[in-house]
């Protein structure tokens, strides 16, 4: 019988918020218990741009911030959402092979699309395909908040296949983006806690859930 200790680590790309930062993503998933976090080869990366603006972070966490790609107000037009999947292809291929992501916020948002611009081939297409995604506040690009920018506009043509962990917190404000992006995927598994727009530390239901999801993906 396979050790605990012998079993796989997933190696993890995690994609940290809109004007974050690695460090500060880092700080809040360390909160996590040990038993999840000794099963899982977490790598943080810093987006390629540096904050356009205010942070909602400042006062709370010390900059520099970044964020992944720019839009509008109203989230009907991006900038530089290309040249950002650009960036984490060229950090995946230097630095991996990465078997899933893990995203919070505009990271969850990014990374939920990953897998169906990978099966499309029309993005990260010289790295391996992830093989699960762990979305924390995500949204769908094309749901009801964000249109969807050109490179992704079939990455949820047809439900994905790859197991997926959504975190729903319950006076989050993108939490209804985040149920209507469960319906993308094939076989969804939620944890859901009474915060908002957080990474929430784990309780015991919460904590089953997630050791339940690395059992899975340990496999793969």
């Amino acid at each position: 019988m396979e050790k605990e200790s012998e079993k796989k680590k997933p190696r993890i790309l995690c994609l940290h918020g809109f004007r974050g930062s690695a460090e500060i993503l880092k700080k809040l998933v360390l909160r996590w218990p040990e038993s999840v976090l000794d099963k899982l080869d977490l790598v943080f990366l810093d987006a390629p741009f540096p904050a356009q603006g205010k942070s909602a972070l400042e006062g709370f966490f010390d900059p520099p911030y970044f964020e992944w790609f720019q839009s509008n107000k109203d989230f009907t037009d991006f900038y530089n959402f290309e040249e950002c999947v650009e960036y984490i292809e060229d950090f995946m291929s230097r630095h991996g092979p990465f078997d899933g992501i893990l995203g919070f916020s505009q990271g969850a948002v990014l990374g939920a699309a990953i897998p169906g611009m990978q099966r499309e081939r029309v993005a990260l297409t010289k790295v391996p395909e992830i093989k699960f995604v762990i979305i924390i506040s995500g949204a769908k690009l094309g749901g009801p908040t964000y249109v969807v920018p050109q490179l992704a506009a079939n990455a949820f043509s047809s439900p994905i296949n790859c197991p997926s962990l959504h975190f729903l917190g319950e006076t989050d404000f993108q939490k209804k983006d985040g149920e209507i992006l469960l319906e993308s995927f094939v076989d969804p598994q939620v944890i859901h806690h009474p915060k908002g727009h957080t990474i929430p530390k784990l309780d015991d239901s919460s904590l089953e859930i997630m050791l339940g999801f690395i059992e899975k993906i340990q496999t793969l």
